[in-house]
Formats: structure tokens, C-alpha cells, sequence
């Protein structure tokens, strides 16, 4: 006699794994940020020459125009332009890495890896939010080397330690906060080499018409109206200012208020598109 078994034995059903759409409790957004920005961390430290933008390009515009143009900026006295440049320049060297996360981020999707994270129970912003924050550290180590070279070449900011470290801490808040609009834009754009094209052209007027490389009130009326509504000219006044021992109390909350106008606005659209990415 034969028995029939086949239905006496139940074979549990696997469940593939969806995305999450909010950080769960046995592993909270927090977490998720750190391991992903940590992955960022080892990206840049197997690829070295990806920090040449934080590290010999600060060094190289330091350079150039303190020995070459200062004298004529500054009536002569190479010394006296190097107080005014480095805080405004420091500014660009941050503000300018930025543009590298979205051409990295880009990459990325090119090679499917954000599809990989999208298929991850973990919550929907953890990617992008995690590679900004690994991004922070290579602008800590752009921030240490235009101080450290500034301080050798005869920069003595009045602000002392506090006033630098207030500075790069704010620089760091508005380098994140920017991010963003590169972050929207590796979405948006097919190449790494467009989002890098396309980057620069914003960047480079928004850091050359400003206060960073000389006193708004040398040029035209209509270009210092330009200047005065342009957030890299408040943040360079800002730096200039805390590490010089003053601190301007409006110029500080403008560039927060920035800081937080870029995230509500970049970041919702950063968002939507990374959730419709086919």
C-alpha cells in the first residue's frame, strides 16, 4: 500500500526583498547613512586621484593669485590681499568639490549600482544621502590644506581657532546643502562628462561674480547688484568675517536660510526623480 504525502508537506514560500519607503527599526536611517557614506569614504580612498580637486587645485589658485595678481589687487602689498583671498577662496575650493558628487553619483547609475540599492530594504534617500555625507570629508580635507598652506605663506586670521573651525563648520553645512542641485542633475543628465560640463557652468559665474577675489564696490553698479544677491558673495563675507573676529549676524543667517532653501528645493525634486529612474 502507498501513501500519499506529497500533500501532507507544505513548502514555505520565499519573499524577495522590496525597498523600503521609511528606515526600519532594526536598522534605522542613521545607520543606513553611515555604512553608505562609508562606502563613499572607501571609494575615495582606493581613488586618491579623485581628491586632486580639494588638494592641488586650491594650492595652484592660492598660488596664482596671491604672487600674480595680488600686487596689483592690493596696491603691492601681496600680504594684505592674502588676509582678503584665502577666507573667499577657501569658499570656492568647497563649494566647487561639490560639483564631483553628482558626476560620481552619475556614474553610478550608469553602471546600475543605485538600481542595486533601489532593490534594498532600506529607506528610499539612504544612497544619496549617505554619498553626500561622504563627500563631507573630502571638503574637510580641501579646508585643512587651503588653511594649512595659507598659514604658511603669512595668513593670520584674527578670529583665532574658533573663528576657523566656525567657518569651515558653516562652509560644510552650505557645501551639503548645495550638493543637492548636483545630486538632481547626475539624475537628470545621461553622462558623467554633461553633468560635469553642465556644473561648472553654474558654478563658475556664481564663484567669480562674487566678493571672493575683490571688493564688489571696484565694478559696475549693475554687477555689484548681481553680487549682492548671490549666496557664494554671503558666504565668502561670512568666512572672511568669522576668521578675521568679526561676526556678522545677518550674514550668517542669510547663508542658513540659503542652506536650507537649497534642501527644500533640490531636494524633493532630487527625490521624485531618483524614485521614477528607469
Amino acid at each position: 500500500m502507498t501513501t500519499d504525502v506529497s500533500s501532507d508537506i507544505s513548502v514555505p514560500q520565499r519573499r524577495l526583498p522590496i525597498a523600503a519607503t521609511g528606515p526600519s527599526a532594526a536598522s534605522p536611517a542613521w545607520r543606513q547613512f553611515v555604512v553608505l557614506a562609508r562606502r563613499s569614504l572607501i571609494k575615495t580612498w582606493r581613488t586618491p586621484e579623485a581628491l586632486v580637486d580639494v588638494t592641488l587645485q586650491p594650492i595652484l589658485f592660492l598660488a596664482l593669485f596671491t604672487y600674480i595678481f595680488g600686487g596689483a589687487i592690493a596696491h603691492g602689498s601681496q600680504h594684505a590681499y592674502l588676509q582678503f583671498l584665502l577666507p573667499g577662496l577657501l569658499g570656492q575650493t568647497i563649494a566647487m568639490a561639490s560639483v564631483s558628487l553628482g558626476q560620481n553619483l552619475n556614474t553610478d547609475i550608469q553602471k546600475g549600482v543605485f538600481d542595486r540599492f533601489r532593490s534594498l530594504p532600506v529607506w528610499r534617500p539612504s544612497p544619496l544621502v549617505g554619498a553626500l555625507l561622504g563627500d563631507v570629508m573630502r571638503y574637510s580635507i580641501g579646508s585643512a590644506i587651503v588653511i594649512t598652506l595659507g598659514l604658511v605663506l603669512g595668513f593670520r586670521p584674527e578670529g583665532g581657532a574658533v573663528g576657523v573651525v566656525l567657518s569651515v563648520a558653516l562652509l560644510l553645512v552650505f557645501s551639503f546643502s548645495l550638493s543637492w542641485l548636483w545630486t538632481m542633475l547626475s539624475l537628470i543628465l545621461r553622462t558623467p562628462n554633461s553633468v560635469a560640463g553642465v556644473s561648472m557652468m553654474v558654478m563658475f559665474p556664481l564663484t567669480f561674480v562674487s566678493s571672493i577675489f575683490v571688493d564688489p564696490k571696484t565694478m559696475p553698479g549693475a554687477m555689484q547688484a548681481v553680487i549682492e544677491v548671490n549666496p557664494i558673495t554671503h558666504l565668502a563675507t561670512v568666512v572672511r568675517g568669522l576668521m578675521h573676529g568679526s561676526v556678522p549676524a545677518g550674514e550668517i543667517g542669510w547663508v542658513l536660510v540659503s542652506s536650507v532653501l537649497l534642501v527644500a528645493v533640490f531636494g524633493p525634486i532630487t527625490m521624485v526623480l531618483y524614485r521614477n529612474k528607469k
